[in-house]
Formats: C-alpha cells, sequence, structure tokens
C-alpha cells in the first residue's frame, strides 16, 4: 500500500517538534519536507528548531523557510509559552544543515502543481505560507487533497476570550485558506486540549530508550516545570489523524474568520447549529480517544534513533 504523502507547514515550537517526529516514525506516511512559518517564535528560528529536531534524529527531510510576517496583521509571537529559541530553553550543538534555498511558498505551489491531488498538507502554524500559495496559484486549490490544520476553535480561544493562537497570529491567511475550496480539517482546541500529558505518558516516552522518546519527554518536561499547568501536544493531532482517523469524531461544519478587529477578531466563528444553512466547508475535531492516540504517538517514536 502507498504512502500517504503529507507536508508539515509550522512554527517549531514544542508541540510542532513532536508533530514533525511523529511523521518522520509513521510507517504510513511520506514526509516530504517541512515548511515554515514565522508564529510561536521568528522564521528564522522556527526554521532552525525544524533543522534541529531534523539533524538530531538524523531525518534527511528537507526543510524550505517561509514568511516571515502575517499577511496584514502586526506580528505577535508566542515565546512566553515556548522559550527563548522556540523549542527548548537549551544551546543545541551547531547545526551542519541549512534549509532548502527555494521559499517555502514557491515550493508548496511547484510540488502541488506537479502532484496528482495526492499531498495532505499539515498545517501547525499560522497560516500565511498556504494563503500566499492559494493567492499566487489558486489551481493549487485543486491540487491539496486535504489541508489538516490546527488552529482555531468552535469555543473559546486561549490567546483572546475569542480567538486560538495559530488563527489570531494571521486572521486574514487563515480567512483565505477557510474559503478556499480545500477540504479542511481543523483540530481547534476543542478537541486538542484533550491529549493531556501525564507522569505515565512521560515515563513510557523515556521508556522507549531513544533519542526520539527522550526529546519529547524533556520538551513536554520543561514545559510542565515551567508553566505548572495541564501540557497537551495540539499540533501532534494534524499528523495522528492522517495516520489514523478512526481515533477521531468529527463534524462537519460552516465556519468563517472573523475580520471585525473588535473583540472577536481572529475568532473561527463554527455554525454548529446550521444557523447560516451555508453548505460545510471545514471538519471540526470534537473527540479523540486519547490512550490509543498516545499509544500511536508512543508507536511512531520507537520507529526513530
Amino acid at each position: 500500500m502507498a504512502k500517504q504523502k503529507i507536508i508539515i507547514d509550522c512554527d517549531t515550537g514544542k508541540d510542532d517538534a513532536i508533530a514533525i517526529m511523529t511523521a518522520a516514525g509513521s510507517a504510513d506516511l511520506e514526509l516530504l519536507a517541512v515548511t515554515t512559518v514565522a508564529g510561536n517564535v521568528e522564521v528564522s528560528l522556527t526554521t532552525a528548531n525544524s533543522l534541529r529536531v531534523l539533524e538530531y534524529l538524523g531525518l534527511k527531510v528537507p526543510v524550505y523557510a517561509g514568511c516571515d510576517r502575517p499577511l496584514v496583521r502586526d506580528q505577535i509571537l508566542a515565546k512566553a509559552v515556548h522559550g527563548r529559541n522556540g523549542l527548548l530553553n537549551r544551546d543545541f550543538v551547531e547545526l551542519t544543515r541549512s534549509p532548502e534555498k527555494e521559499h517555502a511558498v514557491s515550493y508548496l505551489i511547484r510540488t502541488l502543481m506537479a502532484g496528482d491531488g495526492d499531498i495532505v498538507v499539515c498545517a501547525t502554524g499560522p497560516l500565511t505560507n498556504l494563503a500566499m500559495a492559494l493567492r499566487l496559484e489558486p489551481r493549487i486549490a485543486q491540487k491539496i487533497q486535504k489541508i489538516v490544520l490546527m488552529g482555531g476553535s468552535a469555543g473559546f480561544g486561549n490567546t483572546t476570550p475569542a480567538a486560538e493562537f495559530n488563527i489570531y497570529a494571521d486572521p486574514e491567511a487563515a480567512a483565505v485558506v477557510y474559503s478556499s475550496g480545500v477540504p479542511i480539517v481543523m483540530m481547534g482546541l476543542d478537541l486538542t486540549e484533550q491529549t493531556v500529558v501525564d507522569d505515565s505518558t512521560l515515563k513510557r516516552l523515556r521508556g522507549l530508550g531513544n533519542r526520539a522518546g527522550s526529546l519529547c519527554a524533556d520538551i513536554l518536561q520543561e514545559q510542565i516545570d515551567q508553566h505548572a499547568y495541564q501540557v497537551q501536544v495540539h499540533d501532534v493531532t494534524t499528523v495522528m489523524y492522517v495516520s489514523e482517523p478512526q481515533l477521531f469524531s468529527l463534524k462537519p461544519v460552516y465556519a468563517e474568520i472573523d475580520l471585525s478587529h473588535g473583540p472577536c477578531y481572529g475568532r473561527t466563528v463554527c455554525d454548529l447549529n446550521n444557523r447560516y444553512h451555508k453548505a460545510a466547508n471545514v471538519e471540526i475535531g470534537l473527540q479523540l480517544d486519547c490512550d490509543r492516540f498516545w499509544a500511536g504517538v508512543e508507536e511512531r517514536l520507537s520507529h526513530l534513533a
């Protein structure tokens, strides 16, 4: 059986790093590339972090640096959550790898146009790269099998009362993507906050006895120590959905992005009760099997160095 081709478009980031590792360890997925965008930290750091993770584990996946700012709004970052370098507050060994010279948006257009509609894009950061690609070459909307994104919420936000960070960081880009006609699966906070990390999870990850398990456990442990609250792996849900969709319960709805620049700026307005009587343009995640989810993540990380 042919592997499912995926591209991860991300702002690495702690849980982005775990998503990259999970994808690389998935026997049924072919990780074509990682494209980076500004979000959790500046794009120079999200690119370096992606390279660090891949190099640390001996993975030869190419990395393409993308957009360094949102389409319209002033830039916001999430260093308070993700640390000074966005990954761990520690120094890795000096990188020997560099990103590819081609811009991420150009890579996305070129690769998707050359494909047969057989590529899934897992987007775990602001949607700036995808929006730019869709604007520059609208035909790629017919070439993307699906966009599985971590972002938004049918309920409350985590950056403002209304908005989740990835969408709030570039609402205009999100509006382009949500209105593109590409099939979209939205892993919002309603679902991703169910991926709670506990002591037994950390113990099992360290028990894998490899670099991937230790790095994943270190990332999660630092976040627990730093913030003293429940920690989840939001971004990993995108990869696990592509690999094991049966673990997730979804609902098709019409959703749009609030661009009003008022208190709800960046909100994903999800018409759960079909008040607008509009055709669904996204499937939103509502529930997942958390035990099987973590078992799947651990199994995939066990395949890596």
